[in-house]
């Protein structure tokens, strides 16, 4: 937004006033967005826009229940005799074979579930000759989540701003000219595919925008209304059978809503929901519904700040110029780590949020997406990039945007239960392989001897459900929702495991999305496989799980079964091994993998976003992990862009902030779009989102931890010696404010939102008080007290 009261008169941008950006809040630009890897991305959980901002604007619209058709039964019939067979194959040593009838038996039909869809565009055609246009300025409030475009043409200045309301449900566009008359739109709205109708009329002061379409599935698609209501002040609305058309204008508000059949199978009643909110919306008027919006949205972007240096005249461009002139000179600009910071915290709010029914969390893009065939179907991946997604949810204070992830396994758990019986024989628990949908799609996916086969799913996102406790500290949370899935992943495991070499043991499984040379004694050499027993990644997964449900047992005060059968099968897991030179091995033994340089990083999974092989938990086991990391970095690991951003946090578990900065850095120069979205191996390449998760999380990694000790500044590093961050959050849900200065904290307040033991350490371990009194021990915390720590 505007930083200043007069800007909110329509006057000519002069390049002076464009400089009162905010350099670490506000992303904006002086052209329109040549690509969709430009365009300004906003949301509120379900629908998102993403705009163009041209004289002629396509709002690419999302929303969050589009896909590409019904649930599938995808399990194949001879899964669990290939299941039992490659079993004994791989017991046996014969890997060949074992892959052979793991690809010919166990691998779904057909072998991928459903794809993301877009809802289609909203287009805004001004009639301007795009060589008329003079100061032009398209901007991302990042405070407030509001987008716009301004420019001039002949001597009247043109305004828009967007918003998506979370509390209305519904997208709003303010459409205003500086001079009475001036403001003409034809507006529409387009779909390319499987339209069932699109209508525009008029009527009561307004225009109305209709669109019925569905997934092109010939067997019950999914199907939705989406409508657009057109309000003008001045002027004349007409319509043309599928526009309306406003001459003469001097605002135009416009209020866009969609409902499909995911979350309202009966038409009927999808129709009076979107008739409904859009008449709220409409009676509210747009300014009511902005403030609302806005609110909303600042209560939760609002919570964190991070001050990383000023970057100067660096940071007064427009931020696609930043990001080329980051390439040659990245420590002019410090502030462009506290933008991408930024960026990723307002996606998350932006495409993930608690409150509505049938809750979808961010998925492969977010929220946004223009293609129907998206990279890798824009679905939920679940072998590290839908946890990526949320790994900075918590610490950085928007534990809220948590609760679809809830929702998600809730609906996977009854299709997991049911593959877990038809694929492994197993009557309790579910199973969750390497990708799902909105459906909860819990059954392989691809065919290939690096994916298909990976069965640890529910027990990676079971990390990600424990943390939200562990930070939150809501045992109602926890005993209601939490633990129904912890418990039924567990429950899978006991069945599925079974004891190899005197260890409770996975397999067929992966390393994902890795593979290695067969060995000779394990038939045909140099062969190239990936599915193995027991790699590394499993054992470490299984760990964190039973040791999850084994927490949650003794803070809700479960005994039986539940407890004894954790703490039995914990006891019996595979510890980490480590290698010929001081390496956390990947498999069981030590294979020749096929890249070196993998871009997945899950043979340290332990390191981060577990702990297992921590410096404070276990200092042999990083030592291994340090090695792998190094090894897999000068091998051209960290070669997409959520690799690379896994990295950051990988190296600041290490407590090596150097580290975390040039890989930030690095980041910054290779990975983000125009627009900041990550990419998969550069601009060009494929849409991700994860990478800017994976960003917030890494920064927020480097200046607090809280899985071993509340640590504060346990990664600084020396690019950053002064600055200072509020509101992030540490496990036993502390909120922590830090200053520092000279590369040492200055001080630090901890504020105990539920009680608790609060344990510190500060920095490597430097001597400090709490409240002037020198820190001996744990401390007792009383709610809602804050502490004062200062360094001795």
């Amino acid at each position: 937004m505007w930083l200043t009261s007069a800007l909110a008169v329509l006057t000519v941008l002069s390049p002076t006033l464009a400089a009162t950006f905010n350099p670490s809040t506000s992303t904006w630009y002086t052209t329109p967005a040549a690509d969709f890897a430009s365009t300004l991305p906003i949301g509120n959980g379900r629908l998102a826009a993403a705009i163009w901002g041209g004289t002629v604007d396509n709002i690419t619209l999302n929303e969050n229940s589009i896909w590409s058709g019904p649930f599938q039964d995808r399990v194949n019939p001879k899964a669990y005799d290939g299941f039992t067979e490659s079993r004994s194959m791989l017991e046996a040593g014969n890997l060949s074979a074992a892959n052979d009838v793991v690809l010919q038996d166990m691998v779904s039909i057909p072998s991928s579930p459903r794809e993301y869809h877009p809802l289609g565009a909203l287009r805004l055609d001004f009639g301007h000759d795009a060589s008329s246009v003079r100061n032009y300025t398209r901007f991302l409030d990042l405070n407030t989540g509001v987008a716009g475009v301004r420019y001039q043409v002949g001597d009247v200045v043109y305004r828009r701003e967007y918003v998506a309301s979370h509390p209305d449900g519904v997208l709003a566009i303010r459409l205003q000219a500086s001079k009475d008359g001036a403001l003409n739109v034809v507006t529409s709205l387009e779909r390319s595919r499987y339209v069932e109708s699109l209508t525009a009329g008029s009527g009561k002061g307004m225009g109305t925008l209709s669109l019925k379409a569905n997934s092109g599935q010939s067997t019950d698609p999914i199907r939705f209304t989406a409508q657009a209501r057109v309000v003008n002040r001045g002027g004349r609305i007409t319509t043309n059978g599928t526009a309306v058309v406003v001459t003469g204008a001097s605002i135009v508000d416009i209020f866009f809503d969609t409902q499909t059949s995911y979350r309202y199978p009966d038409e009927i009643e999808r129709d009076a929901v979107v008739k409904k909110q859009l008449d709220a919306a409409v009676k509210s008027t747009y300014t009511t519904v902005k403030q609302a919006a806005t609110s909303d949205y600042q209560s939760l972007s609002g919570r964190v700040k991070l001050d990383l240096g000023s970057s100067g005249s660096a940071g007064n461009q427009p931020t696609d110029i930043r990001l080329k002139n980051y390439k040659t000179d990245p420590n002019r600009d410090p502030e462009l780590v506290a933008l991408m910071f930024n960026f990723g915290r307002h996606s998350l709010i932006a495409s993930s949020r608690a409150g509505s029914s049938s809750g979808l969390p961010a998925n492969l893009q977010g929220i946004w997406n223009q293609d129907y065939s998206p990279a890798w179907g824009g679905k939920y991946t679940v072998d590290v990039n839908l946890e990526m997604n949320y790994w900075h949810a918590q610490v950085t204070n928007l534990a809220d945007t948590f609760e679809p992830v809830i929702d998600l396994m809730d609906k996977v758990l009854p299709h997991g239960q049911e593959v877990a019986k038809q694929m492994y024989n197993c009557d309790a628990g579910y199973i969750l392989h390497h990708n799902t949908d909105l459906w909860g799609d819990a059954a392989p996916v691809d065919n290939g001897t690096k994916w298909t086969m990976w069965p640890m799913g529910s027990a990676w996102l079971s990390m990600n459900l424990i943390d939200q406790y562990r930070f939150t500290q809501d045992k109602t949370l926890l005993q209601e929702r939490i633990w129904p899935l912890l418990k039924s992943a567990a429950d899978f495991y006991y069945c599925y495991l079974f004891d190899f070499e005197g260890y409770y043991t996975s397999g067929p499984s992966i390393s994902p999305e890795n593979a290695f040379k067969i060995p000779k004694d394990m038939t045909i050499p140099d062969k190239s496989t990936g599915i193995d027993l027991a790699p590394t990644m499993d054992n470490l997964l299984l760990h964190e799980l039973f040791t999850a449900v084994i927490e949650t047992c003794e803070v809700l005060g479960i005994t039986g079964d539940n407890l004894t059968n954790a703490q039995k099968y914990s006891s019996k897991i595979r510890p980490p091994q480590i290698g010929s030179y001081g390496q956390i091995l990947e498999w069981r033994r030590e294979y020749e993998g096929t890249e070196p340089g993998h871009r997945h990083m899950s043979p340290i999974l332990g390191l981060y976003p577990g702990s297992q092989m921590t410096p404070l938990i276990n200092q042999t086991l990083a030592n291994a992990a340090k090695i792998l990391l190094d090894h897999r970095i000068t091998s051209g690991s960290g070669s997409t862009g959520w690799s690379r951003t896994w990295t950051m946090s990988l190296y600041a578990r290490l407590f090596d902030g150097n580290s975390v900065w040039h890989h930030a850095q690095y980041f910054l120069q290779n990975y983000p779009s125009d627009n900041l979205w990550n990419t998969d191996n550069g601009p060009g390449s494929a849409f991700q989102i994860d990478g800017n998760f994976g960003f917030a999380a890494g920064i927020a990694e480097m200046l607090l931890q809280s899985h071993a000790v509340v640590h504060l500044l346990p990664a600084l590093p020396d690019a950053v010696p002064d600055g200072r961050v509020s509101g992030l959050v540490a496990r036993g849900n502390f909120v922590v404010d830090m200053e520092w200065s000279n590369g040492e904290l200055k001080s630090a307040k901890v504020e105990s939102r539920s009680g608790g033991v609060l344990v510190l350490r500060v920095q490597d371990g430097k001597p400090f008080t709490v409240n002037g009194e020198e820190y001996r021990e744990q401390i007792r915390t009383v709610a809602g007290k804050r502490y004062t720590i200062r360094l001795k």
